[in-house]
């Protein structure tokens, strides 16, 4: 028997206008009354998991899913899954879903961001045209579409995607900076002119943030330097002026690093696994895409993309219940773990990127040289890779970058002292592992792999214990997705282009050059 279609109406609507007390009450009842009844049950699953506890929302979607397998409640239980970093069970999920797919838009755009957060851009593309088809006038499947066909390397696709959900939406900032992103810009064929109407229009907040980094790109592109850089500064400083972000935060990190080292180093590893993966970390916005794409060429290796299966094997291991995946408490607790758990845990995360893919892979997470330590002990086979960049153009492009606006982990960015503070600890930490782990990480400077790029790749495979191959000298031909914002420059022949750019910024970056100075930081 099922509940009377007024009793699940009732539900949608107290879910739809946030009264989740409300929602989770009358789902609960409706449960009750009628235990066989599927979309009583995912409603009760989707009100525990708005409310918070994913968990039981899991849990309440799956039984809903057995009781009846609609591909709608798939998706949602794909969706919430891997909310929790739960990738197996989100890609056995979608398997499943695929035999009885959703009808509706949302569970097609779902099942598509869910491929994406798997890093299946190629996977993702045909459930994102389905949602574009089922709602055109969704400017956000729009966008979800033209991101995907950019991962995959389909530029004239995603200009064609952004388009449409422009004409939809002339303000939609998150489509004016994809858009000033896929390629560079000309005299001849830019839309400056439409994003100063639009940065004109746009309220303060992300969307101030995002056209005016748009802008920024595109006036850098048509060689107006200082006045992009002017952009950039007016919109990090507004961005910053927001946050209640203090390097204080991060320099505890740093030190809580450094300070458990000798338990780390100490603790006894057993059952470790003897997989080799190659950790590709350093800065962001220093090379480190182009190292994945070059050793990705190589036919023994494939690219996990940035995972976040160390950071997150770490902080299960430490036991701690803060939001955070690093703090300070996550650090001191996960010195006491076991090592080899931290090992197995790393690679049965890492293997659920793999699918038919076989053999070694890269992990090309930057923040990794935080864990540094952690996965030279737990992986002992592993093999490291850090690149270094000049500092000051390190600094530049962090400034210049837009990392995800939401993620705690770059607040330091938006400012150009506050980057020069992060940079001196990352060099120090850098400094550190140099002392702990002797030979363990190679560090690769990005000045040096342009100047001479067969000579460093002979380096970078010989380190990663793989043999010479031409095919990472040509890495500009791997067709694999990229979902970093290197993914045009990655799908070029090696450039000069990005080196010594700081020098046209030299009276802006003077208190970044003094500070460095003090800091014994070489320019």
């Amino acid at each position: 028997m099922s509940a009377e279609p007024a009793r699940i109406a009732a539900i949608r609507r107290a879910l739809n206008r946030g009264d989740l007390g409300a929602a989770e009450q009358l789902a609960a009842s409706a449960v009750a009354a009628f235990p066989d009844d599927a979309e009583a049950r995912f409603l009760l699953g989707m009100t525990r998991a708005e409310a918070g506890r994913v968990s039981a929302g899991i849990a309440d979607v799956a039984q809903a899913v057995e009781l009846e397998p609609r591909g709608s409640f798939r998706a949602q239980l794909a969706r919430l899954q891997i909310m929790l970093r739960q990738d197996g069970a989100a890609a056995a999920t979608l398997a499943a879903a695929e035999q009885a797919l959703p009808e509706d838009a949302l569970g097609r755009d779902t099942m598509g961001c869910v491929y994406a957060r798997l890093g299946e851009h190629a996977a993702s593309v045909p459930h994102f045209r389905e949602a574009v088809r089922l709602a055109p006038g969704n400017v956000s499947f729009h966008y979800n579409l033209a991101a995907a066909l950019n991962f995959i390397g389909d530029i004239a696709g995603a200009e064609v995607a952004v388009e449409a959900l422009l004409a939809i939406d002339p303000d939609y900032a998150r489509g004016h900076h994809l858009l000033a992103g896929l390629r560079k810009q000309t005299p001849e064929s830019n839309h400056v002119a439409r994003l100063e109407v639009a940065l004109a229009r746009a309220a303060a907040g992300d969307a101030r943030l995002l056209i005016g980094y748009a802008l920024a790109k595109e006036l850098e592109d048509l060689g107006e330097q200082q006045a992009a850089f002017a952009r950039h500064s007016a919109a990090n400083a507004e961005h910053r002026a927001r946050l209640p972000y203090t390097f204080a935060r991060d320099a505890a990190n740093f030190d809580a690093i450094e300070r458990v080292w000798p338990r780390v180093a100490a603790a006894p590893v057993q059952g470790a696994p003897q997989d080799a993966p190659i950790f590709v970390i350093g800065m962001p916005r220093t090379g480190t895409t182009l190292v994945d794409r070059i050793l990705s060429s190589h036919p023994e290796v494939w690219s996990a993309g940035e995972l976040q299966a160390m950071p997150l094997a770490v902080k299960m291991a430490s036991g701690t219940r803060s939001r955070k995946v690093l703090d300070v408490e996550t650090i001191e607790a996960a010195a006491g773990a076991d090592l080899g758990a931290i090992g197995r845990d790393y690679m049965a995360r890492a293997r659920t990127h793999a699918g038919a893919r076989e053999g070694r892979f890269t992990d090309k997470f930057p923040g990794n040289f935080q864990y540094a330590g952690f996965i030279a002990r737990a992986l002992p086979e592993a093999r490291i890779v850090c690149l270094r960049r000049h500092p000051l153009d390190t600094v530049l492009a962090n400034f210049r970058n837009l990392f995800a606006i939401s993620s705690r982990y770059y607040d330091y960015s938006y400012d150009l002292m506050d980057i020069a503070r992060y940079y001196v600890r990352f060099d120090r930490l850098m400094a550190f592992w140099r002392a702990a782990l002797p030979g363990r990480i190679l560090e690769l400077g990005y000045e040096d792999l342009v100047a001479d790029q067969e000579g460093q790749t002979r380096r970078l495979l010989a380190h990663c214990g793989l043999a010479w191959d031409e095919a990472c000298l040509d890495f500009h031909r791997n067709t694999a997705p990229v979902s970093t914002p290197s993914a045009q420059q990655v799908r070029r022949p090696m450039y000069k282009d990005s080196v010594a750019r700081w020098k046209a910024h030299r009276d802006a970056l003077a208190p970044v050059i003094a500070y460095f100075e003090s800091e014994g930081i070489a320019i």
